[in-house]
């Protein structure tokens, strides 16, 4: 099967971290997070992709390549103007082909069995078919109504405080298509699968199937969710902390629970505890940074914060955004 990985987001709730880069090429234990995602489709034989870019597309294409180090190969193609998750496809339909294919977004570790999604697909011989877990920890991803394995709507964000024994189900970013839901995509304008296709599809009497899977699933779209994924990862490995490349730390430092992008440097007596330090960050002897995201002041000089980003402020020749707001 062709491919599909959604990569033109903004990333704005990963800011400053994606001020110089897309959410997808942020790196994950030495890996880009789409590099991740490459390999997940590779496993499943979909070695054709497409890879679709916007905000820092040189991001994108510099982290990924042509995909051959992650067994696949990759086809750009570039939005002017951003599309949405459903206008993207139709911007790049001739090259998806006229068969079943794959649309996965570019911010998510995982492990799920897509062969798996695929007979769901198949039996209910669906133009669609979303990937869906169990939102057990109740977090604020969209509630996925279904019936008998078939898309029912789109509620509101899960009450956390239910009583309710149900557990509800939320999207996956993962989906299986045929060629014709391109009869529901509005042609060349922004539009988004779960409010301009999916329902009007199900209206129209289309079977648009779900998928309940069960699996690892890792969604990296905050700076918080950022760091305890990668702390998570770094717990399997048995690793308390990551060090990317050239960095310099002293003798006398402390790094734990910690993520360190390139070229960081970390002083004498300098205490780091569950922080990431973006590329070039300098931290200076005896400084203590603790839960908190640091990238140098001159990466955002000048910039404006977007309106989801948290507040950070600058410290020497850092900019320091604390996660406990």
């Amino acid at each position: 099967m062709r491919a599909m990985i959604l990569s033109a987001g903004y990333g704005t709730r990963l800011w400053p971290l994606t001020e110089d880069r897309t959410k997808p090429a942020i790196p994950i234990l030495g890996k880009p997070l789409v590099g991740y995602v490459a390999e997940y489709l590779a496993h499943y034989d979909c070695r054709d992709i497409v890879v679709n870019l916007h905000h820092r597309p040189e991001s994108v294409q510099a982290a990924l390549g042509d995909g051959k180090r992650f067994g696949v190969n990759l086809h750009y193609v570039e939005e002017p103007q951003i599309l949405g998750t459903s206008g993207a496809l139709d911007n790049a339909r001739a090259m998806l082909g006229n068969e079943t294919f794959v649309v996965i977004n570019g911010k998510i570790i995982t492990d799920i069995d897509l062969n798996d999604a695929l007979q769901t697909h198949r039996r209910n011989k669906a133009i669609a078919t979303l990937v869906l877990l169990p939102n057990t920890k109740r977090e604020r991803f969209t509630v996925v109504e279904q019936s008998n394995e078939l898309l029912k709507g789109f509620g509101g964000m899960p009450n956390v405080t239910s009583s309710e024994t149900d557990v509800p189900l939320m999207f996956t970013g993962i989906q299986l298509l045929e060629p014709e839901i391109f009869d529901y995509i509005p042609h060349g304008v922004f539009s988004h699968s779960t409010t301009d296709v999916y329902p009007q599809a199900v209206a129209k009497g289309e079977r648009i199937a779900v998928h309940v899977a069960k699996g690892t699933w890792y969604e990296l779209s905050t700076l918080q969710r950022y760091l305890d994924i990668s702390l998570a990862l770094l717990a399997e490995r048995h690793l308390s902390f990551t060090v990317g490349a050239n960095c310099e730390i002293s003798d006398g430092a402390e790094i734990s629970q910690s993520v360190l992008w390139d070229n960081v440097v970390v002083a004498p007596e300098a205490r780091v505890k569950r922080a990431v330090l973006g590329d070039g960050v300098r931290i200076r002897a005896g400084e203590a940074i603790v839960n908190a995201i640091v990238v140098r002041k001159s990466l955002i000089e000048g910039k404006v914060a977007p309106p989801k980003a948290l507040r950070g402020e600058v410290q020497g020749d850092n900019f320091v955004v604390p996660l406990t707001q």
